[in-house]
């Protein structure tokens, strides 16, 4: 008897989870990806649905903290920094809660990012960026709660949030001007240390015009205020390979000496095997 009630309830079991079925989530997960300007923008948000009710003032109290969704914390991430209603934030991932009144709503950009609801112990300090938006009525009932980035530009847009008759935009701004004067800057100023650098030691590995390569690497080093032992070290060696050996050897001694205050051993010993092979040694 023993027996037979454990092979039931084995049976029941099995047919339990071979049971199980899956049905659509009341508000379904969505992520919203946009570029704006040079900043990726993701939202990760759940969407319930209006199924008859009154929204606002009624399931979504006025003058009461929101978590703006469903489900999980509401969260946004912008992979640079950027300003929030004139606010600087940092990049990195935020939550959004909101305090809807009939006419206008603050929106709280918030650092906890993980939980469901709303933060049982509300803290003034985590709020990255606070905006209050006039909102507008819209003719026809949005069904299904949304969030959108709307009204693009090169250096910013605007956060939509609608539902119901419900539509507010908070503006937010990124530095995609600032991004692209900078590289204008550099671009116009010319090649970098670092290009020259580059540039030569591939003609050097390469067997390329080593007269070009010498060229760039002198301008290379003068441009960089403390040139490193590895630097140095492609320098003497393009030196060699130039026909140069005195600026080789004063080279790949500079290079030694900073090898040695670096405790790079493996450094010291090519410069060491070099200006052997050079006479130096």
């Amino acid at each position: 008897m023993k027996k037979l009630l454990i092979f039931l309830c084995v049976v029941s079991v099995s047919f339990a989870m071979e049971a199980q079925i899956t049905t659509p989530a009341p508000s379904p997960a969505s992520k919203l990806m946009q570029k704006v300007g040079l900043t990726d923008v993701t939202v990760d948000y759940s969407r319930p649905s209006m199924r008859g009710r009154t929204i606002f003032g009624n399931l979504v109290p006025y003058d009461k903290l929101w978590r703006t969704g469903a489900n999980a914390y509401t969260t946004i991430s912008f992979s640079t920094d950027v300003t929030i209603a004139g606010q600087e934030v940092k990049a990195g991932t935020y939550s959004i809660f909101t305090k809807p009144t009939a006419s206008n709503w603050e929106v709280f950009f918030y650092t906890d990012t993980q939980g469901g609801g709303t933060p049982r112990d509300w803290d003034d300090s985590k709020v990255v960026a606070k905006a209050t938006v006039e909102t507008f009525q819209m003719p026809v009932n949005v069904e299904t709660f949304t969030i959108t980035i709307d009204d693009l530009t090169n250096n910013g847009a605007n956060l939509g949030i609608m539902w119901e008759k419900t539509y507010l935009a908070v503006p937010f701004g990124v530095p995609a001007d600032v991004t692209v004067m900078k590289d204008i800057e550099a671009t116009m100023a010319g090649p970098s240390a670092g290009d020259y650098y580059t540039a030569a030691v591939y003609y050097l590995n390469e067997d390329k015009d080593i007269s070009k390569a010498k060229e760039w690497m002198d301008k290379a080093m003068s441009m960089t205020k403390e040139p490193r032992f590895w630097q140095l070290r492609q320098q003497s060696l393009i030196y060699a390979k130039a026909g140069d050996k005195k600026a080789a050897i004063e080279t790949a001694k500079k290079s030694l000496t900073a090898a040695e205050a670096a405790g790079n051993d493996d450094y010291v010993k090519m410069n060491k095997d070099s200006l052997k092979e050079w006479g130096a040694l």
